[in-house]
């Protein structure tokens, strides 16, 4: 069970970070004329919550797969993965959760969701 909600958490949260890469471009152009470096800063701050998606769920189902579940070290890769979603699920409800996009709503409720997935698999 512990293995299985650490897998999920991990899938849910890198398809997620995917989620984000992909439409980047088109997100960038429904800002309408941007300057080239708002442009740019904007591209860099999608892109980089995508790959930290991404990077969170690699990270804990690696070291998972390789160093299993119960290790302290992996424990304390798992808390820290979740306590960073949380911080990001923070960040996600007083900014873009406030906007009209649903994806952008749905974002804290998926990130914190993965979190605890995370924490109660440490607790197991």
């Amino acid at each position: 069970m512990q293995e299985l909600l650490l897998y999920i958490g991990s899938g849910i949260i890198f398809l997620w970070g995917i989620g984000h890469l992909l439409p980047t471009r088109d997100i960038v152009s429904g800002f309408g004329d941007l300057t080239p470096d708002n442009r740019r800063v904007l591209t860099m701050e999608w892109v980089a919550e995508g790959l930290t998606l991404c990077f969170i769920g690699v990270l804990v189902a690696i070291t998972t797969l390789l160093a299993g579940p119960e290790l302290i070290a992996t424990r304390l890769v798992i808390r820290a993965s979740a306590t960073m979603l949380l911080v990001l699920a923070a960040l996600s409800a007083f900014t873009g959760a406030r906007t009209a996009v649903l994806p952008m709503k749905l974002c804290p409720w998926i990130k914190s969701a993965v979190a605890l997935m995370y924490l109660a698999a440490t607790l197991i």
